[in-house]
């Protein structure tokens, strides 16, 4: 077992830990109760907002997390470069509770800045191999009839320095390019067929985005005519501007990416589309040098967001360990738990519901004996794919690739209690 720490790695560590110092303490474990009730003056006298008047109802119409939660936010990179409008935030995973991301902690991806759009003036078009191309107002698709599902989203490009045996020190910055939330809007399959679509003809469609980029990917008909939905909502309000507001793709299990944001048209043909950023970008590079193309399906993965890197355990004893798992493949069926860096693994209990491309929260117990320990998970999905090992991976894409890096995760819990993010060879 090598847990490498070159001076590459140890620069990039003090350059994160110094970006995300606040959250850190925020989010590091806390041991159970020692002090009695009879000596705890907090329980024992009673506060001031026991004894007064709080703030009215009107004080904030729109509600906002407590001051005492300010320090849990997205978080932009300092390893990263910000070209214009371009870039990247991170969701604070270390911070969540179940599998439903807050809207405003949803991580964003930017390929040329975000838009406020007046959804009044917003159209969404239908064209090709169709027989009615049509044109949508906003009103048009929120008049028909609607679904909503629960669905993760993941950049491509998540865990994507791992690649490069550089250990970056939280979950936020190693896996931090995933949300999951709840989508409301109209299956696409809904849409095609009211423009007529020449299922004899098609098999692929070319979503297009209406920012400065003119995102444009394709998604085959298999897809499309699936679980793809043209969506408004998202955790029971319209989408926030950052994440494509008024109207975006959702496209389960697939990268993020091809989810696009303010959505202005969907284009069906006969062939793929050879995009910018499918043939450039968002492919992978193979070790004998070759691009592999369209690999768009979100592997199964999983993580352990606590104890997680950056966080410090303050005394040995019992802890729950916690996590969240999904596949773009379907649902999670088990996940394992090692302490000691995958010699051994334990079944985690899975908490419901447990959905078709959706995360999955796993938790199990475990008593920390104040010794070094190396905490992993390794998810296995319903159609029978298990999670692989950072080594196994490497064997099959070597490791000068950015995308799709879906390898188990490995967690250096120290004597002292500091947890730290090391690459189990």
């Amino acid at each position: 077992m090598t847990l490498p720490r070159d001076d590459r790695r140890s620069f990039l560590r003090k350059a994160f830990l110094a970006a995300s110092a606040a959250s850190v303490a925020a989010s590091a474990p806390r041991a159970f109760a020692q002090m009695s009730a009879e000596g705890d003056p907090a329980i024992l006298n009673l506060p001031a907002h026991t004894k007064g008047l709080g703030q009215p109802v009107a004080a904030r119409p729109y509600g906002l997390p407590s001051k005492y939660e300010e320090n849990l936010q997205r978080r932009e990179s300092p390893g990263l470069t910000r070209v214009g409008a371009a870039g990247v935030s991170f969701a604070p995973l270390q911070g969540f509770f179940g599998i439903i991301t807050p809207s405003g902690l949803h991580f964003e991806r930017h390929h040329q800045g975000w838009w406020d759009i007046d959804p009044a003036q917003h159209r969404f078009m239908i064209n090709g191999l169709v027989k009615n191309p049509k044109v949508y107002t906003m009103d048009d698709l929120m008049r028909m009839p609607s679904v909503s599902r629960m669905h993760f989203i993941e950049c491509g490009a998540n865990t994507g320095m791992e690649w490069g045996n550089v250990a970056v020190p939280t979950v936020q910055y190693t896996h931090g390019m995933l949300s999951c939330c709840e989508f409301t809007g109209v299956p696409l399959k809904w849409l095609l067929d009211d423009c007529g679509i020449d299922l004899k003809k098609a098999k692929f469609v070319l979503a297009e985005g209406a920012d400065g980029s003119s995102m444009t990917r394709t998604i085959n008909l298999a897809n499309a005519l699936d679980d793809v939905m043209v969506a408004y909502g998202m955790n029971g309000e319209m989408l926030r501007p950052e994440n494509g507001y008024p109207l975006r793709l959702v496209v389960p299990g697939v990268q993020g990416v091809s989810w696009v944001k303010y959505l202005r048209r969907i284009e069906v043909g006969d062939m793929p589309y050879a995009a910018k950023d499918e043939t450039l970008h968002y492919v992978d590079l193979m070790p004998d040098g070759q691009h592999r193309q369209y690999t768009s399906i979100q592997e199964l993965k999983s993580v352990i967001t606590s104890p997680s890197g950056g966080q410090v355990l303050l005394d040995k004893g019992f802890f729950n360990v916690t996590g969240i798992a999904w596949s773009g493949r379907g649902k999670i069926r088990k996940v394992d738990v090692s302490v000691d860096g995958g010699k051994n693994w334990r079944t985690a209990r899975l908490e419901t519901p447990l959905l078709d491309k959706c995360l999955t929260r796993f938790n199990i117990d475990w008593t920390w004996d104040g010794k070094d320990a190396i905490l992993q998970s390794r998810a296995t999905d319903s159609t029978g794919h298990i999670q692989p090992s950072s080594m196994d991976l490497r064997k099959v894409r070597g490791t000068r690739s950015i995308y799709h890096n879906n390898a188990v995760q490995s967690w250096l819990v120290s004597a002292n209690g500091e947890v730290s993010n090391v690459q189990v060879a």
